[in-house]
């Protein structure tokens, strides 16, 4: 398929601990990456953490995002739960909206919208899964998603914007949909190296299964995602800035 066809960012969830428990690094995550989603509550974060992570993206230009899970603190949002159409777009405009109103109080923009955890891969593959939780975007906020999955096309039948990612510490299976480890393991340098420039310069990927999958990202505006609970993951988002500032050089987007 060739290199995409659009400048690649840098997008992390960020915000991901609760009370006295810190999750990732976000401190020394802030100043490598172009895009933060931030935790509203239901996997992790709380109002303090919501509050401190907004005026840190703030002062480091991160665009800020919301990132609405299931209502599984222990579970940290990857255990899959069965809720109704109404309940998952209710518990998006709640999360959503909880978000917002720290960035309002700090005269900041929401950027977009991007699920948690096995919610993102409940939608990628449930059309009336992932068309509830699309109705609990506001007007005019775009979504962050997995292009050629239900996300798209949920998002299409809304009536909303959509954004593409692709994934830095994430597998594909053979389906081209995520694989959500509970726990997230760790990645090896060369291993994040040939795993993102493959789907940047290639618009594939090699899944578990060892054959190779077509990520169609079109013309969406695109983002590379990384975790904030993976081991190593400052390496991690730096071997991915590196890898796309190269491509973003090479191909002439400033």
């Amino acid at each position: 398929m060739g290199p995409i066809q659009q400048k690649a960012l840098i997008n992390v969830d960020l915000g991901e601990g609760y009370g006295n428990l810190k999750c990732g690094p976000d401190e020394e995550l802030l100043p490598l990456i172009d895009i933060a989603n931030i935790a509203c509550g239901f996997h992790s974060g709380d109002p303090l953490i919501m509050s401190t992570t907004i005026r840190a993206c703030i002062s480091h230009s991160v665009l800020i995002g919301a990132h609405p899970g299931l209502p599984d603190l222990q579970g940290f949002g990857r255990r899959e739960m069965k809720l109704s159409p109404e309940e998952l777009t209710a518990m998006t405009i709640y999360q959503v909206g909880a978000l917002k109103g720290f960035l309002d109080k700090e005269g900041a923009r929401l950027n977009h919208v991007k699920p948690h955890g096995v919610l993102y891969g409940m939608m990628c593959r449930d059309l009336e899964v992932a068309r509830a939780v699309m109705r609990g975007v506001p007007e005019g906020v775009k979504a962050f998603g997995l292009a050629g999955t239900r996300m798209e096309e949920a998002a299409r039948v809304e009536g909303v914007e959509f954004a593409a990612e692709m994934y830095g510490d994430v597998k594909y299976d053979g389906d081209g949909m995520l694989v959500i480890d509970r726990v997230k393991k760790p990645w090896k340098k060369e291993e994040v190296e040939r795993h993102v420039t493959q789907q940047l310069t290639t618009q594939s990927v090699t899944a578990t299964d060892g054959t190779t999958v077509q990520l169609p990202v079109k013309d969406y505006p695109l983002s590379l995602c990384c975790h904030s609970d993976s081991p190593g993951c400052v390496e991690i988002v730096k071997t991915a800035r590196a890898v796309a500032d190269k491509f973003n050089q090479e191909h002439g987007y400033s």
